[in-house]
């Protein structure tokens, strides 16, 4: 059974690849990953805003300090490079990941800006990261700031990084635009070589007793994973060259599978592995095993895109067709009177 796949231009064993998260800090976690099946992973992100206030408050420190004896003199006073920067240390962990796991090692960068820490870029390449994922995580709040500007800002990004570094580079996104297929074609032309569908926005909750904002971190649910599904199997196909990584929500074999018959060249795992363990990837892998055996499948390619919209009867269920019928078929509850 041929379970490989091609992903970022790079061909792995199997379409199971965790996605980013602190399991990837462990080289022992990383190591049970790829034991039990993952086929590369994704480093944690590494944070414009972490960047951007370790390199101001380290600049504060040294610039505010009086050494007390001028005889002293400057020498006193440590240098900035003698500290070992968030940066510092995820190219070092790159680097271990690459000794000792066997599989592509994919790093992250997660920001808004097109600033100076895109420059970084380069040494992460130089570090040994097989590719590149942008996690470019935005909230467009700005009333007055249009699509067009929102569209451009993930645009100028991808140009910048596409004009540092040869690696693969994979932008992960959210379901939040006007015309989600024609923005990933212009970032197909730009440079991209793959896009992950979707990522997750962490909403604020409301604390009615404090009357505050409270921070709240809920695991996905497998039925979080059919907005990426529709639309894979809406992209399967039509933007060549470009593979399509299927994130959030997946749990289970079936909705692994599902993925792949919408036309996911992978499916990213995470919030799973982080309630069950590394060894739950097996579980899946030998799930989508099993099913290929039982429909006669002999590899991945073969049921890759079956249900996707270049290959069902109606490809309007993947659109306004599914609402409707939907809705036509819902039933009320018994003794509700309509």
């Amino acid at each position: 059974m041929n379970l490989t796949t091609n992903y970022l231009g790079l061909t792995i064993k199997n379409p199971l690849v965790p996605s980013a998260s602190p399991l990837s800090k462990s080289l022992g976690i990383a190591r049970e990953l790829e034991d039990n099946g993952a086929a590369a992973i994704i480093m944690w992100s590494l944070f414009e805003e972490a960047i951007t206030a370790e390199t101001e408050s380290v600049a504060r420190f040294l610039q505010n300090q009086d050494p007390g004896f001028a005889e002293v003199g400057a020498g006193f006073l440590p240098d900035h490079q003698d500290f070992d920067s968030a940066l510092d240390q995820y190219l070092a962990h790159i680097g271990k990941l690459k000794e000792t796991l066997s599989i592509p090692v994919i790093a992250s960068l997660n920001g808004v800006t097109p600033g100076g820490w895109l420059r970084h870029a380069t040494e992460i390449q130089q570090a040994g990261a097989d590719a590149l994922e942008l996690n470019v995580y935005y909230v467009a709040g700005d009333i007055g700031q249009s699509g067009a500007e929102v569209e451009e800002r993930y645009l100028s990004l991808l140009r910048e990084l596409r004009g540092q570094i040869q690696i693969p580079i994979n932008l992960k996104l959210s379901p939040a635009f006007s015309s989600l297929g024609h923005l990933i074609s212009q970032f197909a032309r730009a440079g991209a070589n793959g896009v992950s569908l979707f990522n997750r926005f962490y909403q604020p909750d409301i604390d009615i007793q404090g009357l505050r904002l409270q921070s709240t971190l809920r695991p996905s649910t497998s039925a979080e994973a059919l907005i990426a599904m529709r639309w894979i199997a809406i992209l399967y196909g039509r933007i060549e060259g470009l593979s399509l990584g299927a994130t959030g929500g997946v749990h289970t074999a079936e909705d692994a599978i599902k993925m792949l018959l919408a036309g996911a060249n992978v499916v990213h795992l995470c919030s799973v592995l982080l309630q069950k363990g590394p060894a739950y990837t097996a579980l899946i892998l030998k799930g989508i095993q099993d099913w290929m055996a039982e429909q006669g499948f002999e590899s991945v390619d073969d049921f890759r895109g079956r249900v996707s919209a270049l290959a069902v009867p109606n490809p309007a269920e993947f659109e306004r067709a599914n609402y409707i019928n939907v809705l036509d078929s819902y039933s009320v509850a018994s003794g509700v009177r309509v």
